[in-house]
Parts: C-alpha cells; structure tokens; sequence
C-alpha cells in the first residue's frame, strides 16, 4: 500500500539557479545533488518539514526531463509515493487498470528503488512508486 508522499519532483532548466532560488524559499540548503545517468537527469534534493522536495535537470537532450521542458516548461513533473513492497504495489496497482511505463523497478535518486504510472491512468498526473533500496537490489 501506498504510505505517504515521498516527495515532488519539480523539472528545472537550471540546477544551479534553482537551488539558490528554493534555498531562499525554504531557508534551507539541499541536502544532496545526485546524478541518475539511466534518467538522463541531475537531482537535487530538499527537506521541507517531513517533506522532500527534488529538483530535475536534464543531463542528455533526449531525457524525459528535456521533453519535458520542451513541451511544457519547468514546474512540477511528478508526485512520489512511499510504498513497502513496490512488486506488490505494480500487481495491484495493474489489477486495478493502471499502467505502469517500467514493469521493472529501477534504481532512482535518494536510494531508491522506482516505478512510475503513466499520467493517462492518473488523470494526467505522473507518479512515480518510491521503495527503500536494500544492498542487493
């Protein structure tokens, strides 16, 4: 089952510029900047309350991130949820008529292990599935 938001990933042009922009916000600086390559994306991190905040940039053109500059703009990109077993959150989650665009979780920023639904079965919302990664996964 779904816990609770893990965090909300927000696509930014500019990694730098955002930072100092959401430091100011927040008052606070990220806590981490991390590279996924497998994404195309640079990520930065900030904790807000029991809150996380995570800033995209893409690294590589044909990232997700970069189509989604491109079509849209930046702002927010996805809401993340916090589940415990995320094997049995795509099983269930396809039983109900969701559909996943990686079947197979991947390894994602913050030690994570991800999976996302597509924003046709969620009202045009991307979600992405967030589970604890553990050494041998």
């Amino acid at each position: 089952m779904i816990n609770k938001i893990e965090h909300i990933g927000i696509a930014v042009k500019d990694i730098k510029t955002s930072n100092t922009l959401f430091e100011k916000l927040f008052g606070e600086s990220h806590y981490k900047i991390e590279n996924v390559e497998s994404e195309g994306v640079k990520t930065s991190f900030f904790k807000v309350g029991n809150n996380k905040i995570e800033l995209l940039e893409a690294t590589d053109e044909d990232s997700p991130i970069a189509k989604f500059i491109n079509k849209k703009g930046e702002g927010i990109h996805h809401i993340a949820f916090d589940v415990d077993d995320i094997h049995q959150e795509i099983k269930r989650l396809q039983n109900e008529g969701f559909v996943v665009i990686n079947e197979k979780p991947k390894k994602g920023a913050d030690n994570k292990l991800v999976v996302f639904l597509h924003p046709k079965s969620t009202n045009g919302v991307l979600i992405e599935l967030c589970q604890e990664r553990v050494n041998k996964e």
